[in-house]
């Protein structure tokens, strides 16, 4: 598929921010990190962002962030892991770009996500596999689906190959 612009998309740990960032080394395209901007912009983590004004509020920065991103071409941008769960971000991604869906088994997942808060959406077990059932509906609606338990340089060739690099 030929592309000006990828969206990496995927569940919290599936190496969203570090694929972009190693794809984007390989062919010389800048990168985005969504969860990044939200964090710059707002000047706190997306933990204390969570905690102080909730997720509502989040998910709005969330989306205004996505929107400044649209017209910018030959980038790598890493979605938040709910960033495509939303409808309209969904089509927005989807018809600006290439969607890539990263996905990770679930305890692959809880191998690699910590608990110790950085992540609010993963604090409880049985919420997090909740939360990972449900994305995985919007997630279906990418693109293309690359395993992402592989190594990073493989999950990178992988998307090479796809976008005829």
């Amino acid at each position: 598929m030929k592309t000006d612009k990828l969206y990496l998309v995927g569940f919290m740990g599936a190496g969203k921010s570090t694929v972009a960032a190693a794809l984007g080394r390989r062919i010389g395209w800048p990168t985005e990190d969504i969860d990044a901007r939200i964090e710059a912009l707002e000047r706190r983590s997306v933990a204390a962002i969570f905690a102080r004004d909730g997720e509502p509020y989040f998910r709005d920065v969330e989306r205004q962030v996505l929107r400044d991103l649209l017209p910018q071409r030959n980038v790598i941008v890493a979605a938040g892991g709910g960033t495509f769960e939303d409808p309209e971000n969904r089509a927005a991604m989807l018809s600006d770009g290439a969607a890539v869906w990263l996905d990770l088994p679930l305890d692959e997942v809880v191998k690699r996500v910590p608990a110790d808060g950085r992540r609010p959406l993963a604090a409880d077990l049985v919420q997090l596999e909740q939360l990972y059932g449900r994305r995985r509906l919007s997630y279906q609606q990418a693109h293309v689906r690359v395993d992402a338990s592989k190594p990073v340089d493989e999950v990178v060739e992988r998307l090479l190959e796809w976008i005829g690099y």
